[in-house]
């Protein structure tokens, strides 16, 4: 089981820029994908983007593709989601999540969760 701790959060004026960073420890396999997904008061868990622990394979939701960057370090088992151009509709709890194979992006197929971190984007 892989614990993952995010940081980078915060309050941030729309066309801004954050980082967000997710600290893994424990072993993580090849098979791993990391990915951030996003989630607003009473909506569900959405995907925001994802990438392949062993080939660095992205993968973005529409929402957010050109805006944000998913990145690795594999020597410091941590995760990064580049937010730039940010707008108030980015305003959410960001969690990572980790995933064996997962067959798609879907949260239910990412067994490993962190506790979440708040963006709050203003207009």
């Amino acid at each position: 089981q892989v614990q993952l701790v995010e940081s980078g959060g915060g309050l941030m004026q729309a066309g801004g820029s954050l980082r967000l960073s997710c600290a893994a420890s424990g072993r993580i396999f090849s098979g791993v994908t990391m990915g951030w997904f996003r989630q607003t008061p009473g909506n569900e868990r959405e995907f925001v983007a994802a990438i392949t622990w062993r080939g660095g394979n992205t993968y973005y939701a529409d929402a957010v593709k050109g805006r944000f960057t998913i990145s690795r370090d594999n020597a410091k088992n941590t995760v990064y989601l580049q937010m730039n151009s940010l707008k108030p509709e980015d305003t959410a709890v960001y969690y990572c999540a980790a995933g064996t194979y997962p067959a798609t992006m879907a949260p239910t197929n990412f067994g490993s969760w962190g506790q979440g971190t708040q963006v709050t984007v203003s207009s």
